[in-house]
């Protein structure tokens, strides 16, 4: 039963969500303004609304007839009979409600107008794969993620431990909003046929599994290019890890180039772990440097 709820909150995505706080917390770091408190309490709101937001997207794949028989994803809770449709809606409903919670305590270090910020991210969680303008079937999966899983948790993390914003911190927001991205592209790269079938149209529905590719390629390198003046930080080192990190992104890409159905699952996970990798590699320098 509880390896059914662990699957179905897509550990191996998770580091999208952890990522952004991570970077927030190094950067602050860098800038003297890190406070652990109010960093791990952003950790536990983005990783609880995450986790919501995989719920909500199971039960309403399930309900759309998205999760059909030729699946080649991972398997799904509700559409598999693992968990019923009114236990994954409760559970879901239960996590963003811990998460909200969570985040009301960060009005203690940012303020009120924070409520709003917020209430636009647990919207934005329903709002994702439910309601009457699902943002994943209509093509907007990418940009939500780009905005919650980069600009708005890195930035917002940023703030309420520093009380400002900062050019290079939304920089290197990009660059997690990016690497971010990649993750929802490969998962739609292996989907397309069946999201195709299925009617949500994706970007990759939209506009093709070579657009997708060299997308995903793109967004490797731009955000390199968003953090250069990291990476000049440290001379040989920094340097070094910029250039590992380049290694894995294309390795990973002309992986995701040669597969497909099935043989893409690894590539999703693969994925992930290169935002942690950068990541780690990003925050060591920030505070080394």
């Amino acid at each position: 039963m509880w390896k059914d709820w662990i699957s179905a909150a897509r550990p191996r995505t998770l580091p999208a969500s952890a990522s952004p706080v991570i970077a927030a917390a190094a950067y602050a770091y860098h800038d003297g303004g890190l406070d652990m408190t109010a960093a791990v309490i952003c950790l536990l709101f983005a990783l609880l609304a995450q986790i919501a937001s995989n719920f909500i997207n199971d039960y309403c794949d399930y309900k759309k007839g998205c999760d059909r028989a030729d699946r080649v994803g991972p398997r799904r809770a509700v559409a598999s009979g693992d968990i019923s449709p009114r236990a994954m809606l409760m559970a879901a409903l239960v996590t963003l409600g811990a998460a909200c919670c969570l985040g009301l305590s960060l009005l203690l270090w940012g303020g009120w107008w924070l409520l709003a910020a917020g209430a636009l991210i647990a919207v934005f969680a329903l709002a994702y794969s439910g309601g009457p303008y699902p943002l994943s079937y209509k093509g907007w999966g990418d940009v939500a993620v780009f905005v919650f899983f980069g600009l708005a948790a890195v930035n917002l993390t940023y703030y309420v431990q520093t009380s400002h914003f900062d050019n290079a911190v939304f920089r290197g927001s990009v660059a997690i909003g990016l690497l971010a991205v990649n993750i929802l592209m490969v998962n739609n790269y292996r989907d397309v046929d069946t999201d195709r079938v299925s009617g949500k149209k994706t970007v990759v529905v939209r506009f093709g599994k070579n657009f997708a590719r060299a997308v995903y390629l793109l967004d490797g390198l731009a955000a390199l290019c968003c953090t250069s003046e990291i990476w000049f930080s440290c001379g040989f080192w920094s340097g070094t890890a910029a250039f590992l990190f380049l290694i894995v992104h294309v390795s990973t890409w002309l992986k995701m180039c040669r597969l497909s159905g099935t043989d893409l699952n690894p590539i999703l996970g693969k994925t992930a772990r290169n935002l942690l990798l950068f990541t780690l590699f990003l925050s060591l320098f920030l505070i080394g440097w």
